[in-house]
């Protein structure tokens, strides 16, 4: 019951994360914020994390550990709750665009005119004097993720060490294998939650949906992704609740039905809980941490994992918003595929690590060749995604001149061209249209486009002079689609994602069991073996020294053997004169 009750917690943990990873480039263009911002706000969850894992790694064994973690749950679900805030305390998203109902401008202002007298400048938007505040709305998001870090904590840890104190040592590896699933199962429903919320608008209850002139493949589209965070702050609520009806112990895996095995075994606990409360709870903590960090073995493994995770992070962190701009997809799509690709290959890698851990009892020192192999072979297949790109979009005078030649980006004064220098059109705005010669345009002004039939997402801009020279040429609102060879390189991309992911798994448990035994099992053993260091020391001194008050028995009958024979002496001389100093002779003996 309380692997199951903590493989829903897995399960709730890893949903939480996997969808404020997938999130990110929702939360990046609602709040405005730069991408240096969102790796603040994505690594304030480890910020939250490292203010307590020593700590709670520690005097946590020593608490009511199933308590701690449903408390911990419980943090999670209110960092989840705080993070969706911001939504209910800010206005509503606004997008750049030219095409506006609101606008004083006329209904044409977003066309290409001839016969204006001036440029146009953007109008005054109310906006513009919320913007301070709005955006520093994300501050809430970052605090949440804080508290929801502190309040993942407790669970991996202290579930664990529950589970090796009172589970079979050869059953271990199958039920941390059963604890990985809901690392799978949990990022598996996390992309369902996220693609369901990345099609809906972000303010889909409260504005006409058929005015908006953006698609979910626009860069400027913001999902409902504050829908997702309320859902992930009731599922880590109602996953506590079973933790606080544990007890604090468990009899040993095997030896329930041995009465006096199990009897022993209290007795045993009740003499080292009293043994424990006498000697202090924090007495030997600093000895712990210097033991630790004198553990060469253990210092290497942190290094390795912390090296391991950063890179991991990154991959998982921005691999949504990279994908979108390399492929041209939306952020669901994305997602969806990110989760079909990955998740299932993990599931039967974690799956058939645990089993092969339990079945062949693989030792330590073969878990780590496996899992160093494994996780090698995995580095050089990941060479392979250099080779994996697909060019730029095609926006003429960007990345494309207005004849179709490729040219470098950030060009300057290169926006404008013979086509469109009459249209006085804004040239720092982005709303970008597509054109029926495959190419795409900043906005339908600088296509040369004069006329706009239809409303909304159906708008389409005709007579576009930049397009072509007769009046059929025509555009449709956002960036053109990437040609057939981006889909199959995307196609190539997942694939190499799958296999990955598979040896990836694979490595996994039999690493995490290395990691297990060196911490949990490897450092008492370690500091047990070296306590007879001094002992050994202790018994050649003492049998080197003599302590007052104690006299060897051999040393002894030796002196009365020597006494004896002396007497002997003393008589067969006839009592020489010596005899006489008999008590002085026994005084020197």
């Amino acid at each position: 019951m309380f692997l199951l009750a903590l493989a829903v917690a897995y399960v709730a943990k890893s949903l939480s994360g996997t969808y404020m990873y997938s999130m990110l480039t929702q939360i990046e263009r609602q709040f405005d914020i730069p991408t240096s911002i969102v790796g603040l706000i994505n690594g304030s969850f480890e910020i939250g994390n490292l203010l307590l894992i020593i700590f709670m790694s520690y005097f946590g064994m020593k608490l009511h550990r199933p308590l701690m973690i449903g408390v911990g749950c419980v943090v999670m679900g209110l960092g989840c709750f705080l993070m969706s805030l911001p939504h209910f305390l800010m206005g509503r998203y606004e997008y750049e665009k030219t095409i506006s109902p609101a606008s004083n401008l006329s209904s044409n202002s977003f066309l290409c005119s001839g016969d204006r007298t001036q440029t146009l400048t953007p109008t005054h938007d109310p906006a513009e004097c919320m913007k301070e505040i709005k955006s520093s709305m994300w501050i809430y998001v970052m605090v949440g993720n804080v508290i929801r870090g502190a309040g993942e904590t407790p669970i991996m840890p202290l579930g664990i060490s529950y589970i090796e104190d009172f589970a079979k040592s050869e059953n271990s590896p199958l039920y941390i294998g059963i604890l990985k699933i809901g690392t799978v199962i949990g990022p598996l429903i996390g992309l369902t939650l996220a693609t369901f919320s990345a099609n809906i608008y972000v303010d889909a209850g409260s504005v006409n949906t058929d005015d908006l002139t953006i698609t979910p493949t626009d860069t400027r589209w913001v999902g409902a992704w504050w829908v997702g965070f309320l859902i992930c702050a009731g599922v880590n609520i109602l996953t506590s609740i079973p933790f606080f009806f544990f007890p604090k112990t468990l009899p040993k895996e095997g030896l329930e039905d041995n009465v006096d095995v199990t009897k022993s075994d209290r007795e045993e606990k009740h003499r080292g809980k009293a043994k424990e409360e006498k000697r202090g709870i924090t007495k030997d903590f600093l000895p712990f941490m210097k033991s630790l960090f004198c553990n060469s073995i253990y210092m290497l493994f942190i290094l390795l994992s912390v090296l391991h995770l950063n890179a991991i992070v990154i991959i998982v962190t921005f691999m949504p918003k990279y994908l979108e701009q390399q492929y041209g997809k939306s952020t669901a799509e994305i997602v969806f595929l990110i989760g079909l690709y990955t998740l299932p290959p993990i599931f039967v890698g974690y799956i058939i690590g645990g089993l092969i851990m339990k079945k062949f009892k693989i030792s330590m020192k073969k878990a780590a060749y496996i899992a160093f192999c494994l996780t090698l072979t995995e580095f050089f297949l990941f060479f392979f995604y250099f080779l994996m790109t697909c060019d730029n979009f095609p926006v003429a005078g960007l990345t494309i001149s207005y004849d179709g030649i490729q040219q470098p980006l950030y060009v300057e004064n290169m926006v404008l061209a013979d086509c469109n220098t009459r249209c006085n059109c804004l040239t720092k705005t982005w709303d970008p249209v597509c054109g029926d010669n495959g190419l795409a345009y900043m906005s339908a002004c600088l296509a040369g486009c004069e006329k706009s039939v239809g409303t909304g997402i159906n708008t389409v801009f005709q007579n576009c002079s930049c397009i072509g020279s007769s009046e059929n040429s025509s555009a449709i609102l956002g960036l053109c689609k990437k040609g057939y060879d981006c889909t199959i390189m995307l196609q190539y991309f997942f694939t190499l994602a799958l296999i990955g992911s598979l040896i990836h798994s694979l490595a996994a448990i039999p690493g995490y069991m290395v990691f297990l035994r060196n911490i949990y099992i490897g450092v008492p053993t370690v500091l047990r073996g070296l306590s007879f260091l001094p002992a050994f020391f202790i018994l050649i001194l003492m049998r080197k020294r003599q302590l007052p008050g104690e006299i060897d028995s051999s040393e002894t009958e030796l002196a009365e053997t020597k006494l004896t024979e002396k007497k002997s002496e003393c008589v067969d001389v006839h009592r020489s004169p010596g005899a006489e100093n008999v008590g002085e002779l026994k005084t020197k003996l």
